[in-house]
Order: C-alpha cells, then structure tokens, then sequence
C-alpha cells in the first residue's frame, strides 16, 4: 500500500504549490475553529446569574465570534478549491500516462485483454483515484490537524478529564482498524469484477444487431446477471463493511462526550475536587471541544474506507504503467528509400509456443508484384501481414524490405512504407475529410477529393449533409461499404509502395467492387502489393498467389498454373463455383 501511496505522490509533486497552499489553508481554517469553542465558553460565563449578563461584552464576542467564523469559512473553501486543482491535475497526467502506455505496449498485451478492462482502468479507477486518495487527503489532514489542536486546548482548560479522553480514544482506532482490513479484500474483488462488467456491457451493446440476430438476448442477460449479481454480492459486502466504521466509531465517540460531560459537570459543582474547578463557560468550551475532537475520526474512518477502495484501483492502473514497452528504436537507421522488394527467410513464428503456426516460412517478393495470399481461416494469412509491419515479433529467421532487415530500422519509417485497408472499417469521430486525410494530415482539400473519386466514394459523400465537412464516427449511420471506401481512400492519398489489402473489399456491393478493383490495379501499378482473399476470383491477375496451409506455402504460381495444377488451389476455386 505505501509502495503505491508513493507512486501516486510522485505524479503530484509537480503541483507542490497547491499542496503547500493546502496546508497552509487548512492550517489557518483549523486554527479559526479551533477558537470558536473559546469565545463560546466566555460567551455562557457572559450570561451565568440571574441579572449578572453582561451585554456589552457579550456584543463584543458574538461579533468577533462571526469574524472568525466567517474567515475560517473561507479558509475552508480556498483549501477545497486547492485540493481540487492538485486532485484533477494529478489525474490528468496519470491518466495521460496510462493512455500513452497503450501505445507503446506490444499488440499481444491488447489483443490479450478486453475494451472494457482497458477502458475501465483509464477511466473509472483512474477517478477513483482522484476521489480516494487526492481528495481525501484533506480529509485526513484535517481530521489529523484537529485532533491534535482540540486536545491541546482541552489540556489547557482541564489536564485530568483531557487524560480520560485520551484513554477512551484508541476504542475508535481498534473498531476502525478491524472493520478497515476486513473491507480491502472486497474493494480489490470489487475493482476487478467493475472491469468485467463494463467489458461485458460494452461488448453487448456494441454489437446488439449480432446479439438479436442470433437470439442472444436471454443469455446475455443471464452472462451479465451473474457478473452484476456477483458484483452486488461483493459490493455489499465490502459496502457492509465500511459503513459499519463510522457507526461504530460515532457509538465510542458517544461514550466519550457522555464521559467529558459528567466529569465535567462534576468538576463544576466541585464534588471531586481532585477533578480541579470548571465554570459552566469552560464546560461548554470543553464539550465542544470533546466533539470537536471525536468528530475527525468519523470523517477519518470514511476516508479509510475510501483508500482501500482507491489503493486497490491504483494498483490496477499501477499494473498497466509497469507493463513491459516496445524498445525504443529511435537510434536505428530510418528508411528512406524503398523500391518495395521484400524476403522472408527461414521465418519462425507463433502466437503459443506450444502451438506452431508459421514454420520455416521463405519468400521472394520482386519490386511491383502483386503476390496473392490465400488458404483456409487460421492458416496464417493476416499472420504475415502482422510480421510484416512489427506487430509482432518473429521468432527466429529475417524479413528485409528493400534490402533491409526490418528489425535494423525504425518501426515509424517501417509503417510508413505500407498503406493497409483491413476487413474491419474504422472510422474516428471527426470530418470525412479528416478521416479520410488520416494518414496526410497536410493534404490539400483537392487532393481529398481526387482520392475519393478514385476509390467511387465521392458520390456519396457529396450527398452528406455537410459533403466532406460532414461530423462522421463509428456510429453515425453510415453502411459498412461507405466506412470501407473512406479507409480505402486514405490509401489512396497516401500513395505507398507497398500496398496489404486484407479482405479490402469485402463489404462492398459486387458493382462498387469491380469499380474499385479497376482503381486498384492502377494504384498497384509499380507497387507492391498483398493482397488476402477468401473471394479468390478477385486475386485472379496476381502475379503470384501464395497458398498456405497451416502456416507454410504449400503451392505457389500464377493462377493459370496453380489451375493446372489441379491441386488444393484448385480445390478451393472450384469450390466457390460449383454448383
């Protein structure tokens, strides 16, 4: 707990003037309201005997009594305003830094976790955090402040019945501890059960179209009801235990303040003169007192409860930052020029070690051909793609792009070189023209057009409602074929050497795809390009199509050769034709 306490005061300590402000005004807040109970007292000696009230003294204190009021009011206010601002900007950058993490962590640790869990630990505990922790802070320097302060007077006004406060006082700390330790075990439970719960809602509703088609709406229901029952069970127990803290601790401090008052009351009548002579004015300073000192270890015993909470989110959000990076390859060679040849030689590769994929995978890719890659699902297609870009790792074995090992330049020079349209669309939110300049955010408004034209997708686009200024996003009503042509054209702005179109057509309407494959093959001209198909009558005119199976080239040629062949190619472009 304090490995993370600590970690969470590093990201605070470039706002060190608003935690210094915040001390300074609680201090000064603390201290107003510690005198109150003074002015009081002398206010009731003020008023004690019948015709004895003095009124014009009594003025003086009721005015100078709301002074301090006021001023310690104020305090109060400026010292939340300064726990806040330390709260929010510490979180911003934690929460910058978690996000800027996802970038930099290898694409296995995402594609190992759930949107939900991720987005969960960005967001939710990440406020959790900032209400725990950061704000609570000033809760629990402000209790601490006023416990010591209150005792101190109390000690001024009488030693003996301080002492006896004192006593009793560590019944609060045993009943808050107990209940405390009993309640992190359900936070920690409750804080991973959050993230599945929002992985599961968001993975629902995000595809409630699958969900209806299928009929999957009773069990969805039950998969979610028994997370969120599970949720429930650990929340209330976790909840159960730390609302009984401040019950518990208010019943003790309740002995206490009965406890103050009557020895009090018989230090004013003098029965046991051991306990020392009171008047009615200072009982009174030393009851408010007495309260306001049990007081803080109610707020104290909240704000504990809390901690544990947001301890157990920091850990998470702690979990992710310490995640193992890419290396940085900032000090390899960039690429500069690249006439698109590429050669995988004796590749290694799996996603499982215990499960082999691509095995000693070789490959000779001349400048300008179109190299087809097809097999049955799981083979290995997408696969290379992946090594080819540095999703991932290869295990053993070379891949070079004009010469060049891969893993001897930069992976942003690297990326550059290669223009991919995939099978999934994706869209941000944003203008057409935005998006579609995703990859050339300096393009010009007519060179965003062209590409447009080029791939069919101006006509729809000029029937928007605003054209290319028109807000789109994932959810914006637009048909998976014109999400598709949108990322179509950014490739074709950017123009690369070497082009990966992965099902690029996929969601397209048969008309719209022959368009397109007329752009394409003029966009390919010169380039190299890979192309993955299941629809093998789209790959027809590659030079070369690849046929995997099980992670290795089992036939390679033309089409007309492969046909002649009369074997798996043959197989599976048969099978789509037949009768």
């Amino acid at each position: 707990m304090l490995k993370v306490l600590k970690r969470v005061i590093a990201y605070a300590r470039p706002y060190l003037k608003y935690f210094i402000l915040t001390i300074f005004f609680a201090l000064a807040g603390i201290s107003l309201s510690l005198a109150v109970p003074v002015f009081i007292g002398e206010a009731v000696d003020c008023c004690v005997g019948k015709g004895n009230v003095d009124f014009t003294r009594l003025t003086r204190i009721i005015v100078f009594l709301a002074s301090i009021v006021i001023a310690s009011t104020l305090f109060q206010w400026l010292m939340t305003l300064c726990t806040n601002k330390l709260a929010f900007l510490t979180v911003r950058d934690l929460r910058a830094d978690i996000f800027n993490k996802l970038q930099r962590v290898p694409l296995r640790y995402i594609d190992g976790r759930t949107k939900g869990e991720l987005t969960s630990r960005v967001i939710n505990d990440i406020e959790i955090i900032s209400d725990g922790l950061l704000q609570g802070f000033a809760q629990l320097f402000s209790g601490v402040i006023t416990i010591i302060g209150t005792l101190i007077f109390m000690m001024t006004i009488n030693v003996k019945i301080a002492v006896v406060v004192v006593l009793l006082t560590p019944l609060s700390f045993i009943a808050a501890s107990r209940i405390t330790k009993a309640s992190h075990d359900s936070y920690m439970k409750q804080s991973k059960l959050r993230g599945d719960m929002v992985s599961l809602a968001e993975e629902m509703a995000g595809n409630q179209k699958i969900v209806k088609a299928f009929v999957y709406g009773d069990r969805a229901e039950e998969r979610f009801g028994k997370v969120n029952r599970e949720y429930g069970k650990i929340g209330a127990k976790a909840t159960f235990f730390s609302s009984m803290t401040n019950p518990t601790t208010r019943f003790v401090n309740g002995v206490i303040y009965a406890a103050v008052g009557l020895l009090g009351a018989l230090g004013v009548i003098r029965r046991f003169p051991f306990l020392g002579t009171m008047t009615v004015g200072k009982l009174s300073s030393f009851l408010a007192y007495s309260n306001q000192y049990t007081k803080p270890f109610n707020e104290i015993s909240g704000v504990i409860a809390e901690l544990q909470n947001a301890v157990a989110s920091a850990q998470r959000v702690f979990t992710v930052l310490d995640e193992e990076e890419i290396s940085d390859d900032s000090h390899k060679e960039a690429l500069s020029e690249c006439d698109g040849s590429l050669r995988f030689k004796n590749v290694f590769f799996s996603y499982n070690p215990e499960v082999k994929l691509i095995q000693d995978f070789n490959l000779d890719v001349r400048t300008g051909q179109r190299i087809a890659i097809v097999g049955p699902t799981g083979c290995g297609k997408s696969t290379i793609i992946n090594l080819l870009l540095r999703f991932y790792g290869i295990n053993s074995g070379s891949i070079e792009l004009s010469g060049k090992n891969i893993y001897d330049i930069t992976r942003e020079s690297l990326r550059s070189k290669f223009g991919m349209v995939l099978q999934e669309t994706w869209v941000f939110t944003g203008t057409v023209a935005e998006n579609i300049a995703y990859g050339a955010p300096d393009a010009t408004r007519e060179q965003i057009i062209e590409a447009a034209k080029a791939v069919y997708a101006h006509g729809f686009i000029k029937r928007l409602q605003n054209g290319y200024d028109t807000v789109i996003s994932e959810d914006c009503g637009l048909s998976q074929g014109q999400k598709q042509l949108i990322c179509i054209a950014r490739i074709m702005l950017i123009s690369p050497p070497v082009l990966i179109l992965d099902e690029a057509t996929s969601s397209i309407d048969l008309r719209t795809e022959q368009r397109i494959q007329k752009a394409f093959i003029k966009l390919m001209e010169g380039r190299t390009s890979f192309i993955i198909a299941h629809r093998l009558s789209t790959i027809k005119n590659s030079d070369v199509i690849l046929v995997m199976k099980q992670g290795n080239i089992i036939e390679q040629g033309s089409h007309e050769e492969l046909m002649e062949k009369g074997g798996f190619y043959s197989e599976l472009y048969n099978s789509q034709f037949a009768s």
